[in-house]
């Protein structure tokens, strides 16, 4: 059965509006099953490991009860006996344990951090493969730093605190439960009467956690939008720095910031109620202990010394002490699983576009490429594309004109198959491509766009990058192809820059041409490819390009009409439809839409 969703809530119970609202509890339903996820996909394969660490865990919390026991053995050697060598056999044996404790105390981080570290890595691979699954329309509507702040802080906050904060936690909690348990069997009464204090200490423990919980999902929510700024202002500094607008994208970050500020704050002084209420608790405890211990070790009618008063005392310092630390951890506790929910929450997308049960490997790459009587749009309610029907001659040279916003580009993401049709289908060779596995239908094409990604490394692992495994040959002939040569033989193995800073627009270009040089698939998909550049090189880019498409089926898109001169077949597109095709000397004979756009771009270009 398929555990509830980190984003499912509980259906409402019934009742009148005045009802009352029921109290929330430190784990929601929701934290229950995020926990079974987490524990069952990446802890319980540890087993054997984290067996091993709760139990020298407990023997850490052993460690103080030793220590009272033998304290007041040497206090008694102190006040009755008088041996000084039973005296420096307590003080060896304090030292021992105490040894122990701080081999455990190296050994247990050491082992906790390990369990922890392999588990946000596997929680990382699954997370990244997850959303290399994801189609396009994820990433298009989601903010890169948002995924950035799950895959790196988020699950590193959760490894953390799995490897560090619950292993500190868990070693406190023995402590305080052994030693709780010793002094319980010493002075039952004294012990159950310090423990009237517990309720206040528990009650504080549930308010925090549930302020610090709210406040936290607004934190996660708030440093999100935070990063997403911080994103977009320096993906566009040169913009910002051109339009002279440093004053505005610095008050938007500062916004930003003030925001995180007063949740901080709020966090914070949520979380500051509970260590007052556990240090009154803890005076209160004292007080009674001393009083009431001290007139039981003065009348006759208690078996009470004055070594037991002490040895109780400082048993409820080594129980007060941790206790604090646990009632910090309920608040660490919460923020956790705010971030684990979150981390999860992604596994919530789901593909639409996945293979087919009998999706084949095996079609006519040769072949046509038909849109028939395709509607697609990216929101279903507007559809952008009303029974479009085109064909892609097998072999030929189609291009792909029209006005901004009349559905170019969506031409060629349909042939991907990055996005499906609502209704009609998209075929080659008379398969539609939903009946193709996606890797063999994706490895049919190369892709010459406008905007292309480059890394920051040398021009020749620039071009390797769609063929990893293709020798040092086969990249510098794609290089050679593509008009590279001279500016690898100046560049050597100089990195690029960042997002290929150091190259221009027209070197950029023909490094994607070069990647379809060495990709070498049987369809070219050309996105404004030379739209950006100036005459020349533009003039050299086309001759890149024809060496690329001989023999290949090509669809070009452009806005530049001068670029497409020469195709088979040249469709007109506007709004979304196709409203004329043909030649170019036959669509300039028709006086249409196509003949105003070339005549309106040959004017510009003649001033």
């Amino acid at each position: 059965m398929a555990e509830p969703s980190p984003t499912q809530h509980p259906a409402p119970s019934g009742g009148t509006p005045k009802s009352r609202k029921p109290k929330e509890k430190m784990f929601s339903p929701q934290d229950k099953a995020n926990i079974r996820w987490f524990w069952t996909g990446y802890l319980r394969e540890k087993l054997p490991w984290l067996i091993l660490v709760f139990f020298m865990v407990i023997a850490q919390g052993a460690v103080y009860q030793q220590f009272l026991r033998l304290t007041e053995s040497g206090l008694r050697v102190i006040f009755e006996s008088g041996s000084v060598r039973d005296l420096v056999m307590v003080c060896l044996a304090v030292f021992g344990v105490f040894v122990f404790r701080g081999v455990m105390s190296y050994v247990v981080p050491r082992m906790s951090t390990w369990i922890a570290a392999d588990a946000v890595a596997k929680l990382r691979q699954d997370l990244i493969e997850h959303l290399m699954e994801l189609d396009l329309a994820f990433f298009e509507k989601t903010p890169s730093a948002n995924l950035i702040q799950k895959l790196v802080g988020q699950v590193e906050s959760i490894g953390r605190f799995v490897g560090q904060t619950s292993v500190k936690a868990g070693r406190d909690l023995a402590t305080v439960v052994i030693v709780s348990a010793y002094l319980a069997w010493q002075q039952p009464l004294l012990f159950f009467s310090a423990a009237l204090v517990l309720p206040v200490i528990i009650s504080a423990m549930q308010f925090v956690s549930r302020k610090v919980k709210i406040v936290q999902a607004e934190t996660e929510t708030a440093m999100q939008e935070y990063l997403a700024t911080i994103d977009e202002t320096m993906s566009g500094m040169r913009t910002v720095k051109i339009a002279g607008q440093e004053g505005v994208e610095q008050e938007r970050l500062l916004r930003s910031t003030k925001r995180l500020r007063r949740l901080t704050i709020r966090r914070n002084m949520a979380q500051a109620v509970i260590l007052p209420c556990i240090d009154f608790a803890a005076a209160f405890a004292y007080v009674l202990v001393i009083g009431g211990g001290g007139y039981m070790a003065l009348s006759a009618n208690f078996d009470v010394d004055g070594a037991g008063i002490i040895a109780f005392l400082i048993g409820l310092v080594l129980i007060f002490d941790p206790g604090r630390r646990i009632a910090q951890f309920t608040v660490s506790l919460q923020a956790a699983l705010v971030q684990l929910a979150r981390v999860r929450g992604l596994y919530e997308e789901r593909p639409t576009i996945v293979d087919a049960p009998d999706a084949v490997d095996s079609f006519d790459t040769r072949g046509d490429l038909v849109f028939d009587k395709v509607t697609f749009g990216y929101e279903p309610d507007r559809p952008l594309f009303r029974d479009l029907s085109l064909t892609f001659g097998g072999g030929e040279v189609t291009a792909i004109v029209g006005p901004t916003g009349s559905g170019k580009t969506t031409v060629l993401s349909l042939l991907g198959r990055l996005y499906d049709p609502a209704e009609g289908s998209v075929q080659i060779g008379g398969l539609p491509v939903d009946q193709i596995r996606i890797e063999s239908l994706r490895g049919a094409f190369s892709v010459v766009a406008q905007d292309i990604v480059i890394f920051n490394s040398s021009i020749l692992e620039n071009i390797r990058y769609v063929k990893p495994m293709a020798s040092d040959a086969e990249v510098q002939a794609a290089a050679d192809a593509a008009e590279l040569t001279e500016i690898i033989a100046e560049r050597g193995d100089l990195p690029v820059g960042p997002k290929g800073s150091q190259l221009s627009g027209g070197q950029k270009q023909r490094i994607a041409i070069a990647r379809a040089f060495l990709r070498d698939a049987p369809i070219i998909l050309l996105d404004e490819a030379t739209s950006a550049l100036d005459q020349k090189t533009e003039d050299r880019v086309k001759r890149a390009l024809g060496r690329l498409a001989k023999g290949k089926t090509t669809i070009m898109v452009a806005h530049r009409l001068s670029s497409v001169i020469d195709a088979d077949r040249i469709y007109v597109l506007e709004s979304g439809a196709m409203v004329e095709q043909g030649t170019h000397e036959d669509l300039l004979a028709e006086g249409g839409l196509y003949a105003q756009l070339f005549e309106s771009q040959k004017q510009s270009y003649s001033k």
